[in-house]
């Protein structure tokens, strides 16, 4: 959830929810937009927002709900639409549905334009639409299209929408600028060092020793559901099926030996190939005199020498791999010519060849008893595949008619396999550690789209294997019964009780601080063994080294005055903090520090972004934004599965 939101809040913070996102990025991967026939409960023309004078209605909300939970799938496969909504997923889909149409609209209203020529260069320029040759694929388009079950007609009206959204966004956003004093001013806190002390107050050691009562406890059950919610499970039946399951289908049969044999006559031939020494002048004249003196006792590669050039060695090569490289008079002479010999000159296009003959390969050819081995095991291979697809595609059609995969794995002759329940990211659920059998990843999403009962089929290695299956019993995600988790919802019970006591004791040591005790000794009165006082003295630039795992007691100590204390609690019902911060020293800054130009550039795009934000708020504003909360309601209990 933390990456959705953060998403949202990305450069420019783009006004459209996580699917229009990725449609306006041209980066349909990301999504998985589909008309799913899973909401037909609800009537998709009920509106949950009205956005000036346009309708959002349920129907819109799902979809866009729906991709959203696809996109954050991606990072964590475990993350279902129940545990999504629970989180506040639902509210910020709406949000941004809001702000798109908006966006959209005070565009339109303004004389902004986003042609179909221009949605047409979005497209060509698209990196995934392209061919190998670079350029713009059709092919690949529609099947990107296909794969994510959409229309050009919505990709277009979409990706136009974004078009619309940049040409306001990116003005506003463009060359923004903060002075050089207020970059100055910003160094220096950069540069500053602070000085104090955090205390530590565990809930743990807060506590109560004794168990919850039943009321209690259900209480605290009921209240905290949204952390007890299970990731849906699915069993998948499975079998695997090859070359195997064809028999004697791919034999090759003596007709088809024979006949291979002779169609490929010249692979089984005898063979010759040469290897020469040579180089090229441009007249026959002047080659015939250093096919003499080298005939004579000298050396082809001092007459070239001579003549100013270079020898070349080619080969091996046959006769008419040589005629292809030369032409077939200088292979002609070549081939005629005896080992260790200067063959005849002749021509080719470059001049006349000086060619001496170095090495002579013979190889003898092959009758059809003695290539009978390799030309069956080619044929087989061949047959193998070819007999293969078709059956896969023989059990496609059985598919479509209904063939249950019971009977298709009885046909090819293999057994089901049925695994343990498996999350979408391919773990055994409650096993810890053991995954998926390695065979089913391929298939392991598309089975987390599917419905039970619904046999699919996945090519494994191309004209080789192939898996079949489907989804045996499938467990929704749902916060786990009390009964089974009580021990867990006990402890966690135990932790938010001493939490409770924790702040108690943060505001008791809070008040010492005011009364002019300093940190360590307002800890001591406590009656509880603590953690000893952490002395810190940090600056500025080490916690930034710490990137974006600032521990949140020192994050707070860099927020706040100088003499001043404050508690903060701690994650996860961790307890609490009191952090007091005694001394702030201010950094200098030169003219030229480089990190004064590196904040510069920070400060301006930050900016930018500002701008960006606060004119998305006010056209928002302007447009006027009213929420049907009761519309909003039953989109959440149709995706949590509560919609009668």
């Amino acid at each position: 959830m933390q990456f959705f939101r953060n998403f949202f809040k990305s450069k420019l913070g783009i006004p459209v929810t996580l699917g229009f996102v990725a449609l306006i990025g041209f980066a349909f991967a990301m999504g998985d937009v589909s008309n799913s026939g899973s909401f037909s409960i609800l009537g998709g023309g009920q509106p949950v927002a009205v956005v000036g004078g346009e309708k959002i209605n349920a129907a819109e909300l799902l979809d866009a709900t729906d991709t959203a939970v696809r996109n954050v799938q991606r990072q964590d496969p475990t993350v279902s639409r129940a545990a999504f909504v629970e989180q506040g997923g639902l509210d910020d889909v709406l949000d941004s549905l809001i702000e798109r149409s908006a966006l959209t609209s005070f565009a339109s209203e303004y004389g902004l334009r986003a042609g179909e020529n221009l949605v047409n260069s979005e497209i060509l320029s698209n990196p995934a639409f392209k061919g190998s040759d670079g350029n713009f694929d059709q092919e690949a388009f529609r099947q990107g299209l296909a794969s994510q079950n959409l229309s050009e007609a919505r990709v277009r009206a979409e990706m136009a929408q974004g078009l619309l959204a940049k040409q306001l966004l990116v003005p506003a956003a463009f060359g923004a600028k903060v002075p050089n004093s207020f970059a100055t001013q910003y160094t220096a806190l950069l540069k500053e060092t602070r000085r104090g002390t955090i205390a530590v107050l565990p809930s743990t050691a807060y506590a109560p020793a004794g168990e919850p009562t039943a009321k209690a406890l259900n209480a605290f059950y009921e209240k905290q559901r949204g952390d007890y919610v299970r990731p849906e499970r699915r069993t998948i039946r499975y079998a695997t099926f090859g070359v195997d399951a064809l028999g004697n289908k791919a034999e090759p049969t003596e007709k088809e030996i024979a006949a291979y044999y002779k169609d490929n006559n010249k692979q089984y031939a005898a063979t010759e190939r040469r290897t020469v020494t040579q180089f090229i002048v441009p007249t026959k004249q002047a080659a015939e005199s250093i096919r003499s003196k080298v005939a004579g006792g000298g050396s082809i590669e001092q007459a070239a020498k001579e003549a100013g050039l270079k020898t070349d060695k080619v080969g091996p090569l046959t006769q008419e791999q040589f005629a292809a490289q030369t032409s077939a008079a200088v292979a002609k002479a070549v081939f005629e010519a005896g080992q260790g010999t200067i063959a005849v000159p002749a021509r080719s296009g470059l001049g006349f060849h000086v060619a001496r003959v170095d090495a002579v390969e013979k190889q003898a050819g092959k009758t059809l008893a003695q290539a009978r081995g390799e030309i069956v095991e080619v044929l087989r291979v061949t047959k193998q595949r070819n007999a293969v697809t078709d059956l896969a595609e023989e059990i496609e059609g059985q598919i479509i008619d209904g063939a249950s995969i019971t009977e298709i794995a009885k046909q090819v002759g293999t057994e089901i396999t049925t695994t343990k329940p498996l999350t979408g990211g391919g773990l055994v659920y409650g096993a810890a550690g053991e995954q998926a059998p390695p065979v089913l990843m391929p298939a392991l999403q598309t089975a987390f789209d599917m419905e039970e009962g619904e046999p699919e089929l996945v090519e494994l290695q191309a004209g080789q294997a192939f898996l079949i299956f489907e989804v045996g019993e499938i467990t929704p995600s749902a916060a786990a019964p009390l009964k089974d988790i009580r021990d867990r919802v006990a402890a966690d019970w135990k932790l938010a009780e001493g939490g409770k006591l924790a702040r108690a004791a943060a505001d008791r040591i809070l008040a010492r601080l005011k009364g002019g005790k300093d940190l360590a000794a307002a800890v001591r009165e406590e009656e509880k063994s603590l953690p000893a006082v952490d002395a810190i003295n940090l600056t500025r630039e080490q916690l930034a080294q710490a990137g974006g795992r600032v521990p949140p007691p020192l994050a707070l100590m860099f927020s706040m005055a100088e003499g001043t204390f404050k508690k903060l609690e701690a994650p996860r019902n961790g307890g609490w903090f009191v952090v007091d911060l005694d001394a702030i020293q201010t950094g200098e800054v030169a003219d030229d520090d480089p990190l004064l130009a590196r904040t510069l550039q920070e400060l301006n795009a930050v900016s930018g972004q500002e701008y960006a934000s606060q004119l998305r708020n006010a056209i928002r504003n302007e447009a006027g934004v009213e929420k049907n909360d009761a519309g909003v309601e039953a989109v959440r209990k149709q995706l949590v599965g509560e919609a009668p």
